[in-house]
């Protein structure tokens, strides 16, 4: 079987002056992931359907300058901290650290200036089976009020099966919290609204929010709510729902608690369809939760290179990190990184549609 390759080409200019590069894994499976050093961005990721048909079944943009001035997050590596750190500050250590607000009060994502706005060093890794981009950035002591220096290294990996893997590796010199997350849209059709996708989650547990997207506080059980997605549905289903939770948001901006332990090893977290099963993508990660998101707030407003406008539930996100406010919630699994031990996360997305005589076999 032949094996992936990797190329690369010049993008643009980023906000900073920095050159801006594009890398395009491509794997035999005719699966391929084309990823930024703007923002470790995943810009594209081509998947082939039952049909043999690819398309790009993340949301871009077509400009750094776009991805700089408008993007809400379009697959973004995002840090230090996935998700929303209530009131923009937490204690560690008996010492209170605060985050600049930019979202309704809060710190979302890092902050204004989170790793989504960085530009990235990268290195191509081939192998046999696979072919990876190596992604690393040092941010300081203090970088957007966070303690600690923080080095990450985020690798997207693409194998002959066509599954692609995002893994994180951060260590810091003091005590700080981090959590690492991907935030690309994913569309599996290719265009138009995702409420005829089918969704399953594998997640007994949810954590309720408030109208800022805080956690109200403890998991609440799944059963008999618009939150129990362990058997598969459609997503204009609970999207739709009288739900006060999914009427406040929107539709979905909510964190689901994980079932099964870590240990080290990746264990399914979701499971998405296209309508008719054309595409499959199963989430598997080592994370405790998954932020899903149903685009609420795309209005029509931003579009790609070929002038197709993002519409509201025009994609679903599915972010593998910690609970949101977990530094200020110790009864949450801890996100605090302390000198001397590493920080590991890995997410793999894969496409068993491809393994049942999809195109590239």
């Amino acid at each position: 079987m032949p094996r992936p390759t990797v190329r690369h080409r010049p993008f643009g200019t980023a906000p900073s002056g920095e050159d801006v590069g594009l890398w395009r894994l491509e794997s035999p499976s005719g699966v391929y992931a084309e990823i930024l050093t703007y923002g470790g961005v995943l810009h594209g990721l081509g998947v082939p359907d039952t049909r043999g048909e690819t398309a790009n079944v993340v949301l871009s943009l077509s400009s750094v300058d776009q991805y700089a001035e408008k993007s809400p997050y379009f697959g973004a590596v995002i840090g230090r901290y996935a998700n929303r750190i209530a009131r923009g500050r937490f204690a560690l250590d008996g010492a209170t650290h605060r985050i600049p607000a930019n979202d309704r009060g809060h710190a979302l994502h890092g902050g204004p200036g989170g790793f989504d706005t960085r530009v990235w060093r990268a290195a191509p890794v081939a192998g046999d089976d696979t072919v990876a981009l190596r992604l690393s950035l040092h941010s300081p002591d203090g970088d957007m009020g966070f303690p600690g220096a923080l080095d990450v290294t985020v690798t997207y990996a693409l194998d002959t099966a066509g599954t692609l893997s995002f893994a994180c590796v951060a260590t810091t010199d003091r005590p700080t919290v981090v959590s690492l997350s991907n935030h690309a849209y994913f569309n599996l059709a290719g265009g138009g609204n995702v409420l005829g996708h089918t969704l399953q989650v594998d997640a007994p547990a949810y954590l309720p929010v408030d109208a800022d997207g805080i956690p109200l506080g403890p998991l609440r059980d799944v059963t008999d709510t618009a939150f129990d997605l362990r058997s598969p549905r459609l997503l204009r289903e609970p999207v739709r729902s009288a739900d006060e939770q999914i009427r406040r948001a929107g539709g979905y901006d909510h964190c689901w608690a994980l079932s099964g332990e870590e240990a080290g090893r990746p264990r399914r977290a979701a499971r998405l369809a296209a309508p008719a099963g054309t595409r499959v993508m199963d989430v598997w990660t080592t994370a405790p939760g998954v932020q899903i998101y149903t685009a609420n707030q795309l209005d029509g407003t931003l579009t790609d290179d070929t002038g197709r406008a993002f519409e509201r539930h025009g994609a679903v996100c599915l972010e593998t990190q910690h609970f949101p406010d977990a530094p200020n919630r110790p009864d949450y699994p801890s996100a605090v990184l302390r000198p001397g031990a590493t920080a590991h996360r890995c997410t793999e997305f894969r496409f068993p549609h491809l393994a049942c005589g999809g195109a590239g076999r």
